[in-house]
């Protein structure tokens, strides 16, 4: 683990933040893209476990810090211990929610010398950012433009943004709520925004919406594909056979 001693530097609330989302997005990899490994790091014969989201993106699983008191808060402790005693789903749930109290923990730490506008200005920063349960349960999804429900949302189930995007005059004004709420939604990979020049796919199981490149889904790939599963919706049935 890294030290990062909040004594060392003043640092601002930009350096704040991109530690921040640097940490969430490790975060959020573990969870979603890098799940079956994350899941066979978290091995219940080992000691004591902690997930870890590091300021390069990236992310591990370790024994927590030795001193006490360590130089930035710990993430939740002893992971591995409920791994098999829970339904997957819920164990990974349970972790992003502790990620998401970690994550705030270590943010204010690190902005313990910040003003109160400062610390302000920061929270707005943070909260405008899906939390890591967020992501993980589907809560922050792609809409469909039709309104249908989720058995008729498109063909196969593929947003494809190589469809021209037209609309008619007349229906402006009836779209743009539409539009700032499609705007907010979120890649259920690596909780990157809505781009209308990506291309995106929706799991059949959990409806949450993904970057095409994050789930290593091209759409000439999605054109053979008849019900798509997400990583972790195919690991999550593969772990009650």
């Amino acid at each position: 683990m890294e030290s990062d001693s909040v004594t060392s530097s003043r640092r601002t609330v930009e350096e704040i933040f991109k530690d921040f989302s640097a940490r969430r997005s490790g975060i959020v990899r573990a969870l979603t893209q890098d799940v079956d490994d994350f899941y066979m790091k978290c091995d219940p014969d080992k000691d004591n476990l902690c997930l870890y989201g590091l300021p390069n993106d990236s992310w591990e699983v370790n024994l927590p810090a030795e001193e006490v008191p360590p130089e930035i808060p710990e993430p939740a402790l002893g992971i591995n211990f409920a791994r098999d005693g829970m339904n997957r789903r819920d164990w990974l749930s349970l972790i992003a929610v502790h990620s998401d109290s970690w994550l705030l923990s270590v943010a204010f730490y690190l902005g313990a010398r910040l003003n109160r506008n400062d610390r302000k200005r920061l929270f707005t920063m943070i909260n405008e950012v899906p939390t890591v349960y967020e992501v993980l349960s589907g809560k922050v999804q792609m809409k469909d433009r039709s309104g249908t429900d989720s058995a008729s949302k498109s063909r196969n189930s593929v947003k494809r943004s190589s469809e021209p995007q037209t609309r008619n005059p007349s229906k402006n004004e009836a779209y743009d709520d539409e539009d700032e709420e499609e705007e907010r939604e979120t890649c259920g990979a690596c909780g990157g925004n809505y781009n209308s020049n990506e291309f995106w796919i929706m799991c059949d199981a959990c409806e949450r919406w993904f970057h095409g490149k994050c789930v290593k889904i091209t759409p000439a790939k999605a054109d053979s594909i008849k019900h798509y599963k997400c990583p972790s919706c195919s690991s999550s049935k593969k772990g009650r056979t």
